[in-house]
């Protein structure tokens, strides 16, 4: 892949794996709305990995925290309130790996990218953001997360895996309806996607060991760029959910998946 192609895939999963406007969907339209070839799913996990590095060096005390948490199941550290929330965010990653490992093995990825389903699910679940952001209240913190809490927000997440759906969007709808502030929301949908990702990270790391020595190269190159860009687009995101409502992201669903349903 050419450097500015690579550049535009880091740039788009940067912005939009924070953003609630999916990820996924975008990376699927990069070839559609360009003259380049389709990326494929080991860049598309790639990135993901870069946006997982940004999550640990920005929330880097929340990690710690986890860390913590894990450290404690052993015996090398006393931390009950870290290693409560340590197994909340383990049982909230079980949907959405189980659902990843059945889509995987089962060969059902590729069916996904489609145009048209990015389109529907743009606009389905922007209109439940905008339902939650509006009528959910703002009461709860991240460190009030339930085992229910967890499940919830941990079976949205596995919707994510279908394009359009935005891990992020789906995740903070159902926090705002569980109650959870913006901000907070946001916290916990990022923190949560950190066993996810580096899960299909390393499911990916399989297929990019068999890949060309252009391809591993490719990949590394796009998650470095992803990196950066994704730090830039959290710092921005949660100033703005301290202020902001999730408004402008709900119009850019819909516009969008307008536009595709449209034109595609």
């Amino acid at each position: 892949m050419s450097f500015l192609q690579l550049l535009l895939i880091a740039i788009v999963q940067g912005v939009t794996e924070f953003l609630p406007i999916s990820s996924s969907g975008h990376l699927i339209l990069i070839p559609k709305l360009t003259d380049f070839p389709d990326q494929g799913p080991v860049i598309d996990v790639a990135v993901h990995v870069g946006t997982l590095a940004a999550i640990i060096v920005y929330f880097w005390r929340d990690a710690l925290g986890l860390a913590r948490g894990g450290l404690s199941n052993v015996g090398l550290v006393k931390a009950p309130a870290e290693r409560r929330l340590f197994w909340w965010i383990v049982i909230g990653t079980i949907p959405a790996v189980a659902v990843g490992l059945f889509l995987k093995t089962g060969g059902y990825l590729e069916g996904f990218r489609s145009t048209h389903l990015v389109a529907i699910n743009l606009i389905v679940y922007g209109l439940l953001l905008w339902a939650a952001d509006h009528w959910g209240k703002q009461t709860k913190a991240y460190e009030d997360l339930t085992l229910k809490d967890a499940v919830l927000v941990g079976l949205a997440q596995a919707l994510a895996l279908i394009p359009g759906t935005s891990r992020s969007g789906v995740t903070m709808t159902m926090a705002r309806f569980l109650g959870y502030a913006r901000p907070e929301a946001a916290r916990f949908s990022f923190l949560l996607s950190m066993p996810a990702v580096a899960g299909a990270g390393l499911l990916a790391a399989f297929d990019l060991a068999e890949a060309s020595a252009a391809m591993q190269r490719d990949a590394i190159i796009a998650g470095v760029l992803t990196f950066f860009a994704a730090v830039a687009t959290m710092a921005f995101l949660m100033r703005f959910l301290r202020r902001g409502s999730m408004l402008i992201f709900v119009v850019y669903r819909v516009a969008l998946g307008v536009v595709l349903l449209a034109f595609f």
